[in-house]
């Protein structure tokens, strides 16, 4: 099915396809129906000639009915059937006359046939009728199914595209976030006067934001790279916290070729950082699990923090980044994802399920 599809989406070339192979097989059909009458053999040869003129004839006519229904497709229905009914039956009057007289020059039958009336040329024109309406009901349904087709595939564009501009949203509400948190700790240790210290950390600060630059939105990347981003994010974060922030990593290797969107880590190490790492003078400890279970890829990120409030819906006071991952996941992955928040006790347990895509070798 999949060689077809160039010729589906092709309309003139898929028209002249079935058009011209249509045709042929009318000829073949009545050649072969010629064969059913005790015919003789010299009178094949004018039987085969009017086969022919009727092929050719009805090939050209129900040309011209294209250009009709052509310009017909943007009326209304009723218009359309009422031009079609008409128009199937003045060309099948004129194709009819082609014929019988073609019958009449080429064919030693038709010496038995006595004309009383020019009436006679019009002779069969109710069954020619019926073939052109058969030509007209294939040709509307062929453009209707296109028609719709079409309108699915534009669908779709108009899908993708809102749904690229929404993640897009979602990303970069995420990026002056975290850019404001990183200079706000750059100004804090100018103003201590550890100026190696900021110096080191706007270093790496534009490696990282170089790498989210590079990052497409839409695009997945594999759970490896998302780890080692999350490393180069951490890199800048330590230069500020030290030995206060502390990280395990248990990721299991299958799970490390999974698939992920871009940038999924980030904010929920992000949130760990600002609510369970910097208000603590011990500092925190953030965990980070992955692991492949049938279907189904499974993440955590866990803190040792205050957890959420009593009473509190889940994530609630952790700021944007909660709400715009699960909102990205809602727009990547519909109802085929998980995400939870979870109080750890201690501290706060992000949750997330998504399809096993492994990468690619």
């Amino acid at each position: 099915m999949a060689s077809l599809d160039p010729l589906l989406k092709n309309r003139s070339a898929l028209f002249w396809t079935l058009h011209i192979g249509g045709w042929l097989s009318y000829a073949l059909t009545q050649w072969l129906g010629t064969l059913l009458y005790d015919t003789k053999y010299e009178n094949m040869t004018g039987y085969s000639t009017v086969i022919a003129i009727a092929a050719v004839s009805g090939f050209l006519l129900s040309l011209e009915l294209r250009y009709i229904y052509h310009r017909l497709w943007t009326r209304a229905p009723l218009v359309i059937v009422t031009v079609a009914l008409v128009s199937c039956w003045v060309f099948a009057l004129l194709w009819r006359v082609i014929i019988n007289s073609s019958y009449l020059r080429f064919t030693s039958d038709a010496m038995e046939w006595e004309m009383h009336s020019a009436l006679e040329f019009f002779s069969n024109t109710m069954s020619s009728t019926y073939l052109l309406l058969c030509w007209t009901g294939i040709y509307f349904g062929i453009k209707y199914y296109q028609s719709l087709q079409q309108q699915r595939e534009a669908t779709l564009r108009a899908a993708t595209l809102a749904q690229e501009a929404q993640l897009k949203m979602l990303r970069y509400q995420l990026n002056p976030h975290f850019l404001f948190n990183t200079l706000n700790a750059i100004s804090t240790l100018i103003l201590d006067n550890e100026n190696r210290t900021a110096n080191q950390t706007v270093m790496r600060l534009s490696e990282f934001l170089r790498y989210t630059l590079d990052q497409d939105p839409m695009k997945k990347v594999t759970l490896r790279q998302e780890v080692e981003a999350m490393n180069l994010y951490l890199t800048t974060e330590r230069l500020r916290f030290g030995e206060r922030l502390r990280l395990e990593i248990a990721v299991e290797e299958r799970a490390l070729e999974a698939l992920v969107p871009s940038l999924l880590l980030q904010p929920l190490i992000e949130n760990a950082v600002k609510y369970a790492v910097s208000p603590s003078e011990q500092g925190g400890t953030i965990r980070v699990e992955g692991r492949a279970r049938g279907a189904m890829l499974e993440l955590a990120v866990a803190d040792d923090g205050p957890g959420l409030n009593t009473g509190a819906a889940p994530g609630a006071g952790r700021g944007v980044g909660l709400r715009n991952t699960r909102e990205r996941l809602a727009v990547l992955y519909e109802d085929r994802h998980r995400f939870a928040a979870l109080d750890n006790k201690p501290g706060l347990r992000i949750e997330l399920g998504l399809p096993l895509e492994m990468a690619t070798s």
